[in-house]
């Protein structure tokens, strides 16, 4: 193993690339922190993409009292839409009467509460609705007849991580992934961290360690960080399936379940019907989760309570699976954890400081990282103490959250022959910076070879030279959503490409950053 000369101090120091890590990054950076982020794989490699890919106050979470939890999550919803609109819009949810269940009182009661908890300003308020006579009511059983329609919003949760971190690096932090934290230990003013990345060594050193390694936070402080902590972490596995579209309307459903339990079937990429989420104790060992047989078979067995058409194992086209990182409350049950977040400061006797960030979710990430930076404030007194993330667009999000469509128009028609499709796709991913990937092109030849679907050589480029994209499993499946398109023989193609492109470049750089 090389072990490089320099040694680099920094405010900061981030062990975790999901969201709450790259969340924190963004914050701390963009108040003048100098910050180095590391990430032992790829940004959103674990929990951060095995979400509901939703941005919602959590409907669920009123049942449990978890009146602050839901009110900050409302609060958020509209705040990140406009920071996102390119990875983030409004999604209309019905929610339909099962008798025997809640009742119907009780459902417009915490509808109500929904409404006017959080602040809602942009998006629609809950109606009533007849099934019997609605568009939503068509792709359910017969016996529904009432059903209630509220709003939340959908997003693209792997693209807001990489999003996030990239914001960061433009604002001058140093992030690092496929690199590997190998010990951390006190000296007297910093941390000393050692890291690994493609078998060379480095050591950093840091005012401040920011412990958000997600699943692995309890691990990561007490066997990296050598800190002993009385918080203890729950690890909830939910899973997800994803099948062929059940239905054509553009609206998402919310059942309630007979054990207590909700799932929702969401329109995914439109071709497809995502219904989740699961929830079952997982352990106290981290590894990589798969959604089980009697997992999908839950999942299949309640969306087939409410539709029409038959959901069997045999229509899923992809199941996936992640752990999330709940702080262990004492909650009886998996789905009664509270997803609130918390944070613990240790700088016991006036040594440097460690934050390790327990729970949380992807809707309060911002939040999450604003309260971290609050925390930190008295051992960085040269960053900004003034909160700025909520007025900031993310890269590519410069637009009003009713233009995606006028953008796609701008795409089409400067670049001529454009499908419209592609487009759509585009401007989703990338907002306003999908003319990046389309400058110089003048017809759709110009962007390269197509790999399948409508990855082309032009945008699988950008992802490398611009998101830290390395490999295949990298672009279709946090960058992209593609790989549900792709076939063996495709993806085996796209790996090759990236590979000798890779070696072209002289590998990918395995920071983009301004120098601390």
């Amino acid at each position: 193993m090389t072990r490089q000369a320099t040694d680099p101090i920094y405010d900061i120091a981030i062990i975790g690339g999901g969201v709450n890590g790259c969340g924190i990054a963004r914050d701390a950076a963009g108040r003048g922190a100098s910050v180095v982020l590391f990430e032992q794989g790829d940004f959103a490699g674990a929990t951060s993409s095995a979400s509901t890919k939703l941005i919602h106050g959590g409907l669920r979470y009123l049942e449990q009292y978890e009146f602050r939890l839901v009110h900050e999550a409302l609060a958020e919803r509209e705040v990140l839409w406009k920071i996102a609109p390119h990875i983030i819009g409004p999604l209309r949810f019905v929610l339909p009467h099962h008798k025997g269940l809640r009742p119907a009182w009780l459902l417009r009661l915490g509808l109500f509460i929904y409404d006017h908890l959080g602040g809602r300003r942009l998006l629609p308020a809950t109606r009533t609705l007849d099934l019997s006579s609605d568009v939503t009511g068509r792709p359910l059983r017969e016996g529904y007849r009432r059903g209630f329609e509220y709003s939340d919003c959908r997003v693209d949760d792997s693209r807001l991580v990489v999003l996030n971190a990239l914001d960061a690096a433009e604002r001058g932090a140093d992030i690092r992934p496929r690199t590997r934290v190998v010990s951390a230990r006190r000296e007297s003013e910093f941390w000393r961290i050692e890291v690994e990345a493609g078998g060379i060594s480095q050591l950093v050193h840091a005012r401040v360690l920011v412990n958000a390694a997600g699943p692995w936070v309890h691990q990561v402080l007490s066997e990296v960080a050598g800190v002993s902590s009385p918080a203890e972490v729950r690890l909830v596995q939910g899973s997800h399936i994803v099948v062929r579209k059940l239905y054509d309307h553009d609206r998402a459903y919310i059942f309630q379940n007979p054990d207590g339990r909700i799932i929702f079937a969401i329109p995914y990429h439109d071709d497809f019907t995502l219904i989740g989420t699961t929830d079952r104790d997982f352990g106290h060992t981290p590894g990589a989760p798969v959604a089980s047989a009697e997992e999908i078979a839950y999942l299949c067995a309640a969306a087939d309570e409410y539709f029409r058409a038959p959901v069997s194992p045999d229509d899923v086209v992809w199941a996936y699976s992640g752990v999330r990182p709940l702080y262990d409350d004492g909650a009886s049950k998996a789905q009664e954890a509270t997803r609130d977040y918390v944070l613990e400061l240790d700088d016991a006797d006036g040594q440097v400081p460690v934050l390790s960030v327990f729970g949380g979710k992807i809707t309060t990430y911002r939040r999450l990282a604003e309260h971290a930076m609050r925390k930190l404030a008295p051992f960085l007194p040269a960053a900004s103490a003034r909160p700025w993330t909520g007025g900031a667009p993310l890269p590519g999000g410069d637009f009003g959250v009713e233009d995606r469509a006028r953008l796609e128009g701008q795409l089409r028609r400067a670049h001529a022959g454009l499908d419209e499709r592609l487009a759509r796709r585009l401007v989703r991913s990338y907002g306003t910076r999908a003319m990046r990937i389309l400058d110089g092109a003048r017809t759709p030849g110009d962007l390269g070879s197509v790999f399948g679907a409508d990855l082309t050589e032009a945008e699988v480029l950008h992802l490398m030279r611009e998101e830290w994209a390395l490999t295949a499993e990298d672009v279709l499946w946090r960058r992209t959503k593609l790989g549900l398109h792709f076939s063996a023989e495709e993806t085996a193609a796209l790996e090759d490409f990236m590979r000798r492109a890779g070696e072209m470049a002289g590998s990918p750089p395995a920071t983009r950053s301004v120098p601390a």
